[in-house]
């Protein structure tokens, strides 16, 4: 929904750019209106740091962490593929190998805790985005259960406190959190098989098989990396030609996604802060999966 909204402020049509959520900024590309937030709503608390010390309600006065030193708080984890729950990463940096993961090895996915520390830090547009977008920041986090103050709190910012040296207009974004009034009826089971995704303007809902990250078809999700590259195509063919010289020739994502210096840069500061404090090396998904082209 971010691109078609910068895809509105590539046109002239004044009624387009006054329903955008864009304004262009001092730099040359455009930022987020003032007067529009982010806010992210999660039905539970998030896996990884946040939830694994609180598995249960906190009553109003129990937001505390009564054991706020213990060398496991802000570890970073990763999810466990074909299975529940997450695991601490090895403290050196693990590197991912497609050939392993083809020889059996498990995948390995950073936690939503650890990918929440990420957005407060590089924003949550993305690499591809940065390249014509100034970060974009969560205004705050609710949660409709298992919400602990101190936990959440750790997990989203509090960790990394000690970033350096971030580029300009990066910054690490500390966001309202809350839990709801009244919680909502956990219903504790193995996670389902299938997602759901819709974003205003789609057609209609759109149904994945969590296990193959397609639908029933066979078809690729509308938010799978190659469809996310040709929607970012889109606009950057229609943006003003001083906005083109970052990208000479855009063709592989890997490499498309490595000219944004400034947010590969905040990415570095980002993975030696959790180096620093010790908790953990980040680990990436095999470098083969970024490795494709678009057929223009």
């Amino acid at each position: 929904h971010n691109l078609n909204n910068i895809f509105s402020l590539c046109f002239s049509n004044k009624e387009d750019q006054q329903k955008s959520i864009f304004i262009k900024s001092e730099q040359g590309g455009f930022k987020l209106d003032e007067n529009v937030q982010f806010h992210l709503y999660i039905s539970t608390s998030p896996c990884g740091d946040a939830r694994i010390f609180s598995p249960h309600e906190a009553a109003q006065e129990d937001q505390g962490d009564r054991h706020p030193n213990r060398k496991a708080r802000g570890q970073l984890r990763t999810k466990i593929e074909s299975g529940e729950g997450t695991i601490p990463v090895r403290s050196t940096t693990t590197i991912q190998t497609w050939d392993g993961v083809l020889q059996g090895e498990r995948l390995l996915t950073m936690s939503c805790s650890d990918k929440i520390a990420r957005w407060n830090v590089l924003g949550i547009q993305g690499a591809l985005l940065s390249l014509f977008v100034e970060p974009i920041y969560l205004s705050s986090i609710i949660l409709g259960s298992l919400y602990h103050g101190d936990h959440l709190s750790r997990a989203a910012y509090q960790r990394i406190a000690e970033i350096e040296d971030l580029p300009s207009l990066y910054v690490l974004n500390r966001p309202l959190l809350s839990g709801i009034s009244n919680a909502e009826a956990r219903q504790p089971g193995k996670a389902p098989n299938f997602s759901v995704n819709w974003t205003v303007g789609d057609a209609g809902l759109e149904v994945i098989n969590a296990t193959t990250g397609k639908d029933e078809l066979c078809r690729a999700s509308r938010l799978c990396k190659h469809a996310l590259y040709t929607r970012w195509m889109r606009v950057y063919t229609k943006l003003p030609a001083n906005l083109h010289s970052k990208v000479n020739k855009p063709n592989i994502y890997h490499e498309t996604k490595q000219v944004a210096a400034e947010y590969q840069t905040a990415k570095e500061c980002l993975f030696k802060a959790f180096l620093k404090a010790g908790l953990g090396a980040w680990v990436e998904k095999p470098i083969e999966q970024d490795q494709f082209s678009l057929v223009v």
